[in-house]
């Protein structure tokens, strides 16, 4: 296709062409070389190779962070992404395990990373570059790329959250309901079933479009909770994002952001999208291990100063959509965040961070969960602070009822073992001590139970069932 510029060959022909003439024509083959298109490209060399990391020299004059680029050695072609970029030279973290490469690799520069998500993607599994992991066909890619410049709406430009739904699970809509585009903390030890309340949560019906990200999960359990906790049922308007545990660290720090842009895509054409993230803890992890390989000192227990910068950067982008003429569609993003507490550490750094982000916390207690009770949700430590929006004036009231009784009734947990609880002389703690039991037991909630409808009328029906019991003994 012709430039309308004269061509390098052409002047030299022309003793008297213009010198600008000659410069523009410079400058069109100079810009080719950054063409991903282009037959010619600029590229560099690979000068250093660490374990997790390499740096080329001859890209620092065209990279830009985030850059993909593409390393060529005796083992193939492989991609990585520039961290660092220096005077002299570029640090590229690979998105293979380690960094397969060899010195003097030539490494050309292919740009940021763009993803193209389409409506047909919902019912697939894919990774952190969106390359098909499930087996299946090629993924349709839609005309519209989701790409980096994608920006969070402004605070002023957003719609108001206000819209409540249900869960299903009976505890969360009592004492912790949410609302269409709020954000939400899981918050648990490792093993204390947070998975399984994700999955849960995953399979509400309000929702038209799921995205799963799965952070440095077990390998082998990525097909279990897709396939069995999730089902095929909910899978299949459920789009998986999946970096398991032995992939790189910039998989790992990739996926959520590819879990983000396709929620994104389906916020904008007007989907109601679930974004169910686990865990947060393995994306700071990779984040830190990627800002660690660059020279970033740690501020606080390992972590350094960007991995406080990133979370929020990720995490704000989930909420509702942009209101105001021209918008397409009023979609929004509710966003469910497990974070994997180290050490059962509720204030760990990372942990404490992403809670004053998020809107609301729930906490999963191991002594709950080794008590069989599951979910193990804490309720006097879980909250919604968008509750009063979700709940009647009647159901507030209930709802601080219960949290009263369920408290005064763990405060005298060591008494009553003791032996030292008399009933008659606390009218308060001894419907307490008869009710609380009840309580807990209508809250219990298995993924193969059925999703519950009114959780309020569930609760009434069976500790009036009970009493009912109890009297005609």
């Amino acid at each position: 296709m012709s430039t309308g510029l004269p061509s390098i060959r052409a002047l030299e022909k022309q003793p008297d062409a213009a010198p600008q003439d000659r410069l523009a024509a410079l400058e069109h083959i100079w810009r080719r070389f950054d063409d991903p298109d282009a037959l010619l490209r600029r590229g560099g060399r690979v000068a250093e190779i660490s374990p997790t990391h390499y740096k080329v020299r001859g890209l620092s004059g065209i990279a830009r962070l985030g850059d993909i680029v593409e390393q060529r050695g005796h083992s193939g072609t492989r991609r990585g992404e520039i961290v660092k970029i220096g005077r002299d030279e570029v640090v590229v973290a690979p998105f293979e395990r380690s960094a397969d490469a060899g010195i003097g690799d030539a490494v050309f520069r292919r740009g940021p990373l763009t993803v193209t998500p389409h409506a047909s993607w919902r019912g697939r599994a894919i990774d952190a570059l969106t390359r098909v992991i499930d087996g299946g066909p090629p993924l349709v890619r839609s005309g519209v790329a989701v790409g980096e410049g994608t920006t969070t709406p402004g605070a002023m430009a957003r719609q108001r959250v206000g819209t409540a739904f249900m869960t299903g699970v009976r505890v969360i809509d009592i004492f912790t309901p949410l609302c269409f585009g709020q954000r939400l903390g899981v918050f648990a030890g490792s093993g204390v079933g947070k998975s399984t309340l994700l999955a849960m949560l995953a399979g509400a019906d309000a929702f038209d479009t799921v995205v799963v990200a799965l952070i440095g999960e077990r390998g082998r359990e990525v097909r279990e909770f897709l396939e069995d906790t999730i089902g095929a049922e909910s899978m299949a308007k459920t789009v998986a994002v999946v970096a398991t545990s032995d992939e790189s660290a910039m998989m790992r720090r990739r996926a959520p952001d590819t879990a983000m842009r396709v929620a994104e895509h389906f916020r904008d054409q007007g989907h109601r999208v679930l974004l169910v993230l686990d865990s947060i803890t393995r994306f700071a992890h990779a984040l830190r291990e990627v800002a660690t390989g660059t020279g970033e000192p740690p501020v606080a227990r390992g972590y350094p100063a960007s991995v406080f910068t990133d979370l929020p950067k990720l995490l704000e982008r989930a909420g509702p959509g942009i209101e105001g003429p021209g918008v397409q569609g009023k979609g929004s993003i509710t966003a469910i965040i497990s974070v994997l507490v180290d050490g059962d550490d509720h204030n760990d750094p990372v942990a404490d961070s992403v809670r004053g982000i998020l809107d609301g916390h729930v906490v999963l207690d191991r002594a709950i969960a080794e008590q069989g009770r599951y979910p193990p949700v804490n309720p006097l430590s879980s909250i919604s602070r968008l509750a009063d929006k979700a709940w009647s004036p009647e159901q507030r009231m209930l709802v601080t009822r219960l949290k009263s009784m369920i408290s005064r009734f763990e405060d005298t947990r060591d008494i009553r073992l003791l032996g030292a609880y008399q009933g008659g002389a606390d009218a308060e703690l001894d419907i307490a001590v008869r009710q609380v039991p009840l309580i807990y037991e209508a809250l219990t909630q298995s993924p193969r139970d059925r999703a519950s409808v009114d959780p309020f009328a569930d609760l009434a029906r069976h500790l009036k069932g009970k009493q009912n019991g109890d009297a005609g003994e």
